[in-house]
């Protein structure tokens, strides 16, 4: 598959069909979020919009972290045809990536098979050099080590990555969020919010949306005084604090908080800072009901229009744009939900 083609009006959607390789040790949460999605497209679009089935390389069912498997589960050569085939990962994922895997990996996107990868799932596309060049996401957990042993890929903290034909999630009920995503490019945008609906989903996520990851992950557990600098900045988003009142607070010199976050965050420290109530804003705006100004001020900005510039530079948009575009449009008529 290389497209995501929109349905015409009146016309009835093309399958998509997928295929979910399970790893040992795989997350079901991932596994289950991702094809429930699919599962419910069907449903309220009343056809076959997607097919899907599990696989393993020999056809035996994985086990997954929960201890529990699934069933059916078909052989990787036995399954036919597939817009993309999905690794899913889980716990442990170095122990499931066999030469075997990796072969089978480069096999299918010597035949222009889309790949994508759920969870630690990226692991294997990463080792098998599938995702060379590529924009990819992996559970934060697995992140900073997977940006070492893999410095030709380009990780990102997003909670998924389309590139090109290459489509990587993080873990959790993330894969909704990439599914949905899928959904809306192919059936157009009014499917999406019926599926959340059905989900009881505050809201759909996109690309923009990051995964928490928390800052003793990225950095290790030895730097306590670059974290304490992170946490004030965290508990102070309303009325920011300057960089030499926090120095003075963890005790340490300006000069020491922006080595710190320069040599191991990789940005400078009122960067990061701006960033983490630009991220606040955002998802006041698409949780709440408050105003543009209200929200400025809860963040810490002196003004709407030094706030829209700051939120147009890390999002590419304005602060009222980024709220009328959470705003779906209806589904059109002769889709409504089945039962």
């Amino acid at each position: 598959m290389t497209g995501h083609p929109t349905t015409q009006a009146g016309t009835a959607p093309q399958t998509h069909r997928y295929v979910f390789l399970t790893l040992p040790n795989y997350t079901m949460i991932a596994l289950a979020s991702a094809v429930d999605a699919l599962r419910m497209a069907n449903r309220v679009t009343r056809c076959e919009a997607y097919s899907w089935c599990l696989a393993t390389l020999d056809g035996k069912p994985a086990t997954a972290s929960n201890g529990l498997s699934m069933a059916p589960t078909l052989a990787l050569d036995a399954t036919g045809p597939a817009d993309i085939v999905f690794v899913v990962g889980g716990i442990q994922v170095e122990k499931a990536v066999t030469p075997a895997l990796l072969a089978a990996l480069r096999r299918l996107a010597q035949k222009r098979v889309a790949l994508g990868a759920l969870c630690t799932g990226g692991y294997a596309l990463a080792k098998a050099g599938l995702l060379d060049k590529y924009k990819a996401v992996i559970h934060w957990e697995n992140m900073s080590a997977l940006r070492e042993e893999f410095p030709r890929v380009e990780f990102s903290d997003q909670l998924f990555a389309i590139d090109r034909d290459r489509y990587t999630c993080t873990g959790g009920v993330a894969p909704l969020d990439l599914m949905l995503h899928i959904i809306q490019e192919h059936l157009g945008r009014g499917i999406a919010p019926l599926i959340s609906e059905q989900f009881i989903l505050d809201r759909i996520r996109n690309d923009q949306d990051r995964q928490h990851i928390p800052l003793q992950a990225r950095v290790g557990l030895y730097h306590e005084n670059l974290i304490e600098a992170a946490a004030l900045m965290e508990a102070n988003i309303e009325e920011p604090l300057s960089l030499d009142e926090i120095a003075a607070l963890v005790g340490v010199s300006r000069r020491q908080i922006e080595r710190l976050f320069k040599r191991y965050v990789g940005q400078v420290p009122t960067k990061y800072y701006l960033d983490m109530r630009l991220r606040r804003s955002r998802e006041l705006l698409l949780q709440t009901a408050m105003s543009i100004m209200e929200i400025a001020v809860a963040c810490g900005f002196q003004s709407p229009p030094h706030f829209s510039k700051c939120y147009r530079s890390l999002f590419g948009h304005t602060p009222s744009a980024e709220r009328q575009g959470s705003r779906m449009p209806a589904l059109s008529a002769g889709a409504a939900p089945g039962h």
